[in-house]
């Protein structure tokens, strides 16, 4: 085999396009190569944010061909024995010649076929074919266009290095040829670099000062950073998406340490840590009583090289932001969070759905009834506060400053202004869980406040239309959804999750285009879906989980109790008895045209099954009602016996119609008694 070097160099991009830009290369690369008949191996991907690459090993020329096409069928394809002008224009579309056809039998018609054998070429002439084409369809979340080209992309193209082994594949993109140079650090090495060969690649860059190996930066990085914070005997906080970032940020990593005077320090540590992170890119660094110390990480571009006033150029821009931070946060404290309120109705929460004011308003009334349907309301004047400052530091200045601190500014206000420690977490908390992997809101209030807010927001943008499709989802209903289903399963919430939405859909005096049960409905099957993927992530089996929600949802922790007992059930030897039962019911059961029985048509063996079944109804009944399903599954296993016993003693499909629909009905009887649990037709019996 031979090695495959590409790399793109462009203009810098942006740190968030680089990994799926790099994902999109290898695949790319790998289904253009197999598509192509080329076998390949060992594919490895670079990136900086100056190149996207990928190195690999591919077969020196493409596999044979060998294959039958389908032509017309024979009929039309002879005629007196005699090839027609459809078989003669069927071999020239396919390049052959009158004696590669032949006529093959398919699904008992027979058609004119043709042979085809394609010598495969070698892998240089497909390359060159091919590697444009996967340049080009690289997508980004933004595009440009530059000089006379049509091309759209994340940032200009500025060269290409293209080698099989030693030889350079020759062809062009965007007016850029390929060739075998490359660049190394703009500041440090402005010379282009001769890649002879891909295996000097990553050694070439290097010493044009370029990690290229992002696994070998990050790594690189996180090892600076933690050494340098260690040395003045200190611990960097080490934020993995920051880390993530700032490894898409530079090519040769040099970390640096900063301070930054200890007034500062008197202000919240998020306040500290956001600004460092989110303006300046700096890793946080903690003192031996894990506090935050005055001083900071940051990680230069290049090398070590007057780095001294590096160092003082960027304290110098710290302390501009910490003095503004400062600034606001003094300045919010002059004013009680609770007159926000009124600021709020000049803020739009969404056209439709009124202010954020009118949003609070909503969400302090639900969240009222929420602690009475939840048995919360010794804790209510608590919810209700919480409710009604929980989007009040929205309008501060430090929030308009730093967005990511919403709740957490309302919560240290809030403290500061005498609130009580319920309010003061609910209020940060309300906000989670934002995501899968986050913590759950702490306290009833936060819980209760997080339910409403999201709650309302979904009823609100459903009843406007605004429903997820594919992968768009503007408003975050996806995520706000998961995290009700979240909160209810952790805090075993038993109250039906349709009465939840029925209770936000009262709170909007609004006229929608949908009924109320439309509204209910599209909601309860975005749950539905947001609760799969949840129960299959905790492992439970695709097909138990889709046997369960089958019924549909209400009570969410009792779905998931009923699933884990049925997986269960399915190890024991009962379970074989339990499905027997219904397999041999369900695809009769299905003929039956009415579930109206006529006791006075029975014989002896339908009057046993009879008394049996409705012994079993009334036991699975009281069992399920008291969440013992393991018992009622017993139960309903217990029919094997006398289902079998049936089956031998009467003739299901009985010549009389009456006598067999009565039958019929008695076994569909039997099926709507097995869904009371679940829909056993959803099972997959393994082999």
């Amino acid at each position: 085999m031979q090695k495959l070097l590409l790399e793109i160099g462009v203009e810098e991009l942006p740190a968030s396009f680089i990994e799926p830009a790099v994902k999109q290369l290898q695949e790319l690369i790998q289904t253009k190569l197999t598509s192509a008949r080329i076998n390949w191996d060992n594919l490895v991907t670079f990136s900086t944010p100056r190149r996207l690459a990928i190195i690999g090993d591919v077969a020196d020329q493409q596999l044979d061909l060998s294959e039958e096409v389908k032509g017309p069928p024979k009929n039309i394809a002879y005629q007196d024995g005699q090839p027609t002008k459809a078989a003669l224009g069927f071999a020239r579309s396919q390049g052959v010649s009158e004696a590669d056809l032949f006529i093959k039998e398919i699904d008992g018609a027979e058609y004119l076929m043709a042979k085809k054998f394609v010598k495969g070429r070698p892998t240089t002439e497909v390359l060159v074919e091919i590697l444009p084409e996967i340049i080009t369809s690289l997508s980004f979340p933004k595009n440009m266009r530059w000089g006379n080209t049509d091309l759209r992309y994340g940032r200009p193209i500025r060269w290409i290095l293209a080698l099989l082994d030693s030889q350079v594949l020759s062809f062009t993109v965007a007016d850029v040829e390929s060739g075998n140079l490359t660049y190394g650090h703009r500041q440090l090495a402005k010379n282009p670099i001769t890649v002879s060969h891909p295996g000097e690649y990553e050694i070439k860059l290097k010493e044009g000062y370029v990690i290229a190996n992002q696994q070998q930066r990050r790594e690189l990085i996180k090892e600076q950073v933690s050494k340098l914070a260690a040395e003045h005997g200190k611990r960097v906080i080490l934020d993995e998406s920051l880390l993530k970032e700032v490894t898409n940020l530079v090519e040769y990593p040099t970390a640096f340490r900063g301070q930054f005077e200890s007034e500062y320090l008197s202000l919240p540590s998020e306040v500290l840590i956001t600004s460092m992170k989110e303006h300046q890119r700096y890793f946080s660094v903690l003192a031996d009583d894990n506090n935050l110390s005055a001083e900071f990480i940051g990680v230069r571009n290049g090398a070590d090289n007057n780095l001294d006033l590096v160092i003082s150029g960027n304290e110098k821009v710290l302390r501009a932001r910490l003095a503004d931070a400062k600034f606001f946060y003094e300045e919010d404290q002059k004013r009680p969070l609770a007159e926000n309120l009124t600021s709020l109705k000049t803020v739009v929460f969404q056209e439709g759905l009124g202010t954020v004011y009118d949003k609070v308003e909503r969400i302090t009334n639900l969240a009222s009834k929420l602690c009475e349907i939840l048995g919360c309301m010794d804790q209510h004047a608590d919810v209700v506060r919480t409710a009604r400052l929980a989007k009040a530091d929205l309008v501060t200045q430090m929030v308009y400053e730093f967005p990511e601190l919403q709740g957490v500014m309302g919560s240290k206000y809030a403290e500061i202004q005498g609130e009580t420690e319920e309010v003061v977490i609910g209020i940060v908390d309300h906000y989670k869980p934002r995501f899968a992997a986050d913590e759950l809101p702490r306290n009833i209030s936060g819980m209760i406040v997080s339910l409403a807010d999201k709650l309302d927001s979904l009823v609100g943008y459903f009843g406007l239309g605004k429903i997820p499709t594919g992968s768009q989802d503007p408003f975050a209903l996806r995520r706000q959804a998961l995290g009700v289903v979240q909160i209810i399963l952790s805090r075993n919430i038993t109250t039906s999750l349709r009465q939840l939405i029925e209770t936000a859909l009262a709170g909007y005096d609004v006229k929608w285009e949908k009924s109320a049960d439309e509204i209910i409905q599209s909601l309860l099957d975005f749950f539905n879906g947001r609760l799969k993927g949840i129960l299959l992530d905790k492992g439970y089996r695709y097909d138990s989980v889709d046997a369960v929600l089958a019924l549909g949802i209400s009570n969410l922790p009792g779905i998931e109790k009923r699933i884990a007992v049925l997986e269960d059930f399915r190890k024991q030897a009962e379970f074989d008895d339990l499905h027997t039962a219904y397999e041999r019911c369900i695809n009769l059961a299905k003929k039956a045209e009415s579930s109206d029985l006529y006791l006075e048509r029975f014989t002896k063996a339908e009057e046993e099954l009879y008394a049996k079944i409705n012994q079993v109804k009334e036991q699975v009944k009281t069992y399920l009602c008291a969440a013992n399903y393991t018992e009622a599954l017993m139960e309903l296993a217990s029919l094997r016996s006398p289902v079998d016993q049936f089956f031998d003693q009467v003739m299901i499909m009985d010549k009389d119609e009456q006598i067999r629909q009565n039958r019929l009905a008695l076994l569909k009887q039997i099926i709507d008694l097995f869904a009371s649990f679940a829909d056993f037709s959803q099972i997959v019996i393994d082999c």
